[in-house]
């Protein structure tokens, strides 16, 4: 019997649509991988993509790349999965999830024929769902199975923090926490500057009215896909970034923690759910939940949220 081990220093991209293609050039920028394989339902994109992504690396460090089938997964160390139908303008990320989840029964059963020892990364939205999906029908360990979350989702919250703050975003340190969506929350317990809570921060900076504020950013990175999608009718660029991130976490086994999508199972109630809140990242993938500081108000949003998710998931399984 033949036996793969994981290279942990190959990955594969499933999907090669804008989000995988963007994943792609962000991932062949970080130098972190020495090959992969992109693959697609369409097999010329995947060679496309390829080509042009490979043309870059005079410029980049040693890799190989190219498209490639399921059979070339089987030695990855780690799977990003971006396939999926794409969210159309006036389309909820919830609105996907029968499209998706049909094509998440036909992907998920062809990886875990090939390789039981891989990090499955879960990109595609709804991300939660599909999140759940994966951990429920490919028999990988539940610590091996997460989604991209709302990694993003905090990373826009800390851009439009900055902005509003007038400080290097590096410096906010806030968290978006349950849905990747419409229910999502904003985490404002624990959210600081430096170590500064951040309505102490606001009000160095010469910001006073802090529930307007706080309402208005929390609408507005809520908002930020769909007006992306308007404008330009699709996101990928901020996601890539949100990818190569996860992906620097994992190789170089950071324990970093950052707010990607797992199952729960008791913290805050929840149980039975794939949502984002912090977890400890690392080479054997989600190590440990973080339950950051949360008030009455905001635990009561997360278990809605929560139920928002399995509501849906009542329907599918």
């Amino acid at each position: 019997m033949l036996i793969n081990i994981p290279d942990n220093r190959k990955v594969a991209v499933i999907g090669c649509g804008f989000v995988g293609s963007a994943s792609a050039f962000a991932i062949m920028q970080s130098g972190l991988f020495s090959e992969m394989v992109l693959i697609d339902s369409d097999r010329n994109k995947a060679e496309g993509e390829a080509l042009d992504i490979s043309h870059g690396l005079p410029f980049a460090k040693p890799m190989k790349i190219y498209a490639g089938d399921y059979d070339d997964i089987a030695d990855a160390s780690l799977i990003v999965i971006t396939a999926g139908a794409g969210q159309k303008p006036g389309e909820t990320r919830l609105d996907l999830v029968k499209k998706n989840v049909g094509i998440f029964k036909s992907i998920i059963p062809e990886i875990a024929r090939r390789n039981r020892d891989a990090i499955l990364l879960i990109v595609a939205n709804p991300v939660d769902i599909l999140t759940y999906t994966a951990a429920r029908i490919s028999g990988y360990p539940e610590r091996k199975v997460f989604g991209s979350g709302t990694v993003l989702d905090s990373a826009r919250l800390k851009y439009l923090l900055g902005e509003h703050l007038k400080v290097d975003s590096r410096n906010v340190h806030a968290f978006i926490i349950g849905e990747h969506g419409d229910s999502e929350i904003v985490a404002w317990s624990s959210a600081d500057v430096s170590g500064i809570p951040i309505s102490d921060f606001c009000e160095m900076r010469g910001h006073f009215h802090h529930d307007d504020s706080m309402k208005q950013i929390a609408e507005d990175v809520k908002n930020s896909a769909y007006e992306i999608i308007e404008k330009k009718k699709a996101t990928y660029y901020g996601i890539a970034m949100s990818v190569k991130r996860i992906c620097e976490a994992i190789v170089r086994d950071e324990k970093s923690i950052l707010p990607v999508s797992s199952m729960q199972h008791g913290l805050y109630g929840i149980e039975d759910v794939a949502l984002s809140i912090p977890a400890i990242v690392g080479k054997d993938g989600v190590e440990k939940v973080v339950p950051i500081k949360l008030n009455d108000e905001e635990e009561t949003a997360l278990r809605n949220s929560a139920e928002t998710l399995k509501t849906i998931l009542d329907d599918l399984f």
